[in-house]
């Protein structure tokens, strides 16, 4: 269990699976800076968190909560879900979820699914499979559900205007408890991985901090020989 004190954002994780060393320069040396990806995601977080947006949230039996704040002390992580649609049955039923539900205005959920807004479309990677899947967690613990009482969640992105159903099994739990411990590890040793140039290098707003380019370790004339006598093998 892990004390207020030592809860981290559970943005970090995203941070996290895209890049150690930006993860670090953001939550160790406390660095930041904008480019039109990040301005554009904050928008559109704005706009799910948006109030003024929730009288057309309630469907039957369905009452869509906008920027719950979310905790686990298991994990040490804290943060804000975008939306969290709980489908309600009568109190009696959940009594489990009530007391929560009833602070919001409804009876027990029944089943819960909590939805992550994103600015692009669906990555190669699993950075926000594994954010969604925290939230998950967390809402598991807040509301005293057993591990696995929220079976799925979804991911709108801005690009495509689609939301991507995401099933939060075994796999995925077991990968972002994973990036939790890893994610301590790395801020609880207050030690910034080294820069390594790579092509995602381009897409991230604290490149002009990080500057992988000019810490690139410098190529000794011993490294230039072998590199020239492996070129020249490659073409004999």
């Amino acid at each position: 269990m892990f004390t207020a004190a030592h809860h981290l954002p559970i943005s970090a994780l995203q941070h996290l699976l895209f890049c150690e060393r930006q993860c670090a320069l953001i939550h160790i040396e406390r660095l930041w800076a904008e480019n039109r990806l990040t301005i554009e995601g904050g928008l559109l977080h704005r706009k799910a968190h948006d109030p003024r947006r929730a009288s057309g949230d309630r469907r039957k039996d369905v009452r869509s909560v906008r920027g719950l704040e979310l905790v686990s002390n298991r994990l040490g992580v804290f943060g804000v879900a975008d939306v969290v649609e709980f489908r309600t049955l009568v109190a009696e039923a959940a009594p489990a979820a009530s007391s929560f539900m009833m602070n919001h205005g409804d009876a027990a959920a029944i089943e819960v699914t909590p939805i992550e807004y994103k600015r692009g479309k669906p990555k190669k990677h699993d950075a926000d499979l594994v954010q969604l899947c925290a939230q998950a967690l967390c809402l598991e613990e807040m509301l005293g559900m057993a591990a696995g009482g929220i079976a799925r969640g979804a991911i709108f992105y801005g690009r495509t205007r689609r939301h991507l159903d995401v099933e939060l099994d075994s796999s995925l739990r077991a990968k972002t408890e994973a990036a939790t411990r890893r994610l301590h590890d790395l801020i609880g040793g207050g030690v910034t991985p080294l820069a390594k140039r790579e092509k995602k290098c381009d897409r991230c707003s604290l490149l002009h901090l990080c500057l992988p380019d000019a810490l690139r370790p410098r190529k000794t004339p011993v490294m230039y020989l072998r590199e020239a006598v492996r070129e020249s093998l490659a073409m004999a």
